[in-house]
């Protein structure tokens, strides 16, 4: 799986363009924090964010991330699923029951680098945090 813009030390190497699309891992985070992460993401340089998926029964957001980025997850507030090839791919119809695409799979198929989405997730919960403590 190709990232948008970093390459994590933590996460396995990307796939080779034209590859098949393999699994991803999915990193589930709080809608409002999400969305505010996606927000910082898409103001960002190039393509910072990739497919998102939403739950609006759980009132959830899912990265998609590459397959590996589970083994050294560690955002208080948030999960990342770790699939061993089994999980989401990037296909038009949304992986998971109950979800729908918030940003679905483009022509480029990109994960969303998870160094950038730990510093979006940050930036989306201090901003929160702010808002917050103003009411």
């Amino acid at each position: 799986m190709e990232t948008s813009r970093i390459n994590d030390p933590r996460t396995q190497p990307s796939r080779p363009p034209g590859a098949p699309a393999v699994g991803c891992d999915v990193v589930t985070v709080p809608a409002r924090q999400g969305l505010e992460a996606v927000d910082i993401l898409r103001r960002g340089p190039g393509d910072a964010v990739g497919p998102v998926l939403h739950d609006d029964g759980g009132g959830t957001l899912g990265f998609l991330v590459p397959p590996g980025t589970a083994a050294a997850w560690d955002l208080p507030g948030s999960t990342c699923t770790q699939v061993d090839g089994r999980g989401p791919t990037l296909a038009p119809e949304p992986p998971v029951e109950g979800s729908d695409w918030l940003l679905p799979p483009g022509e480029a198929d990109l994960a969303t680098d998870p160094a950038v989405l730990r510093q979006a997730l940050g930036e989306a919960a201090r901003m929160i945090k702010a808002a917050d403590s103003r009411r």
